[in-house]
Order: C-alpha cells, then sequence, then structure tokens
C-alpha cells in the first residue's frame, strides 16, 4: 500500500529504510487522483517499466520498491533554477524518453500509428462529440504532420514506420516539457529525528 509519507512516523520511516516494501500495480490503481486521467493505465504501466527504472533489459517488473517509486517520480520534478543549459538538455531529454516509453507500449523503439491511435482514443475518450471515426482521424492527422516534421516530404509509396525517439525529440522541439510535465509537492513541515 502507499504510504502518506505526511503521517509516517518514526517507526515507519525506519522500517522503509530498512526493509522497503514493494508496491504492485494494483495498488497504484487506487490512487485516488488518477481515477479520472485518461491515461492512467499508461501512467501506471510506467512505474513498472524496466526501461524508466534505469535496467537495460526491456519489459515489465511485477513490483517496485521505494528507490524504483522515486526513481520513477524524479521524471517529473520541477525545472531546478540553476541549472546550466547541459543539465536542462538532459532534464528534458529524460523526461521525453519517459513520455516515449509510455507511448512505446509494445517497446520495440518507436511509436506506430495503432499506438498514437491509442493514445489519443484514450485522450479524447470523455468527449461525448467525437466518435471513433473523428478520433481516428485526428490521430492519423498528427501521425502524417509527424512524418512530414521527422521525414520531410515523402514519396507517395513510401510509408512512415513510426516515431522513434530522434523522431520524438525533434516533434516535442520548442515546446516546454519542462515546466509542464511536473508534479508540484506540497510543501510540508519537517519531520522530527527519529531517536
Amino acid at each position: 500500500m502507499l504510504m502518506d509519507h505526511r503521517r509516517c512516523g518514526c517507526r515507519e520511516a525506519r522500517a522503509l529504510a530498512l526493509e522497503p516494501s514493494l508496491e504492485n500495480k494494483e495498488n497504484f490503481d487506487r490512487i485516488p487522483d488518477l481515477e479520472f486521467n485518461p491515461l492512467r493505465a499508461k501512467i501506471v504501466q510506467a512505474f513498472f517499466d524496466k526501461r524508466n527504472l534505469r535496467e537495460a533489459s526491456e519489459g515489465l517488473v511485477d513490483e517496485i520498491n521505494f528507490e524504483d517509486f522515486l526513481t520513477i517520480m524524479s521524471n517529473f520534478r520541477p525545472i531546478e533554477m540553476n541549472m546550466d543549459e547541459e543539465q536542462l538538455d538532459r532534464f528534458r531529454k529524460q523526461k521525453l524518453k519517459f513520455l516515449f516509453h509510455m507511448y512505446d507500449s509494445d517497446r520495440d523503439g518507436k511509436i506506430t500509428l495503432q499506438e498514437y491511435r491509442k493514445v489519443v482514443q484514450e485522450l479524447l475518450s470523455g468527449n461525448p462529440h467525437l466518435d471513433k471515426e473523428s478520433v481516428r482521424s485526428i490521430a492519423d492527422g498528427a501521425m502524417m504532420e509527424a512524418a512530414s516534421i521527422c521525414m520531410g516530404q515523402m514519396e507517395p509509396d513510401q510509408v512512415y514506420e513510426g516515431i522513434t525517439y530522434d523522431d520524438f525529440l525533434k516533434i516535442w522541439e520548442g515546446i516546454d516539457i519542462e515546466t509542464k510535465m511536473h508534479v508540484r509537492f506540497l510543501t510540508m513541515e519537517p519531520i522530527a529525528p527519529c531517536h
């Protein structure tokens, strides 16, 4: 069960540090703030994707520990004001790599039209004014735009296989992901030291 760290007392803090608990997907599915998020399943899966846990292998893990949780949450930290250009670039690419992994659901290194259609469908699922065909058209149009950004003018018989990570970086160029993809944490009073 995810802990409410505001109520974490000395005994719980010691236990967490000495013997980290493991979290599974079912625990994340019960987070109320994700209940109405159309990308909820993708967000939860991202916490268990080995690529996001900075492991060389692919696939999913069944459980994560507190350190893994913090690793994933680091993708949502806000910009630090004292970052130089190199740090900002690395920070931006880390966030975009995380997003790319969310959309590349089959983990083949590219976001295909089918994967992109699924994301657009999930994002627009709550809109009662859009039918399935309209959503499909929106996704297809966005993928055509991605192809033109990444490949330039395409020949009529040329097929765009999907968005690679390098293409993804090009598409997001000029978009301020650094300030849009973050979690605002409440300022909390320091916890008294444990003795």
